[in-house]
């Protein structure tokens, strides 16, 4: 977009003349840009349901309909060719509403929860306002992301779904109150360490495996495996709690991967 300045003697004011580059409908709503959309849509649907103390038990099944979303729009990229401007750029804002802010809004409610003994509601938005620094974590991930051309088949720092996945897994423990831990997941000095340590990974040089496919053969994909039967281990023994510690071992993978390659953790 170009903005021009014309200064004149007759006019007293100043002329903006924009001229926006022209661009047709099927180059802005084109299919991945849809997927896009929906996971915007989804993210829009879970922190609506976050102000509702029951209704926040659906965050989740939101959650995981945006992250589907949010691959389905990268896979149909690829297949149809489609990569667009316009789409990176509307990716990194639905992602900052599903990934970004919902997070952030989760770990306050959880903290709300644990401080429910309190009548002070001032008190109780300022002590629990600053887990929304993972949501301005995010916004820089993002920016950052964008810009990085390193990313294209790995991660460089943990990725905003990751992370949100790490939160809804904790929102499981404190809604279901699994193996007793609520008072831990609640408590406001725990969520502070989560909310810092999830911060500082986004943006660290940690280089994390991404989830694409590299072929159907055992070479190049031995890491998503074991990650995946991993996975697939604590979600039977564990159920909805195991979220967390899924993405816990994402990032010990990654990082065997990344500083003792050998024949099961290669980069190859």
């Amino acid at each position: 977009m170009q903005v021009y300045f014309i200064f004149s003697k007759r006019m007293p004011l100043i002329s903006i003349f924009t001229f926006y580059k022209r661009m047709t409908l099927a180059q802005i709503i084109n299919i991945p840009n849809i997927f896009t959309l929906i996971n915007l849509f989804f993210g829009c649907i879970g922190i609506l349901f976050c102000f509702d103390s029951s209704l926040i038990q659906y965050v989740p099944y939101t959650t995981a309909a945006s992250l589907v979303m949010d691959f389905l729009d990268g896979f149909a990229a690829r297949i149809f060719k489609q990569n667009t401007d316009i789409g990176k750029e509307l990716d990194s804002l639905a992602d900052m509403v599903s990934f970004g802010f919902l997070p952030g809004l989760v770990l306050y409610q959880i903290c709300r929860d644990g401080m429910s003994m309190y009548a002070d509601k001032t008190t109780i938005i300022w002590t629990c306002a600053p887990l929304f620094l993972i949501t301005l974590f995010a916004a820089l991930r993002l920016a950052k992301f964008n810009l990085d051309d390193r990313q294209s088949d790995n991660f460089r720092g943990l990725a905003t779904p990751a992370c949100t996945i790490f939160v809804i897994g904790l929102l499981e423990i404190h809604l279901k109150n699994y193996f007793g831990l609520d008072d831990i997941i609640s408590n406001r000095w725990f969520l502070y360490i989560i909310a810092i340590s999830l911060s500082v990974l986004m943006l660290s040089e940690i280089e994390l495996f991404s989830f694409k496919i590299k072929g159907l053969y055992l070479k190049g994909n031995r890491t998503r495996i074991v990650f995946g039967v991993c996975s697939l281990i604590l979600l039977l023994a564990l159920g909805s709690a195991a979220w967390s510690l899924i993405i816990i071992v994402y990032i010990i993978l990654s990082l065997l991967r990344q500083y003792f390659p050998n024949d099961l953790f290669s980069r190859n």
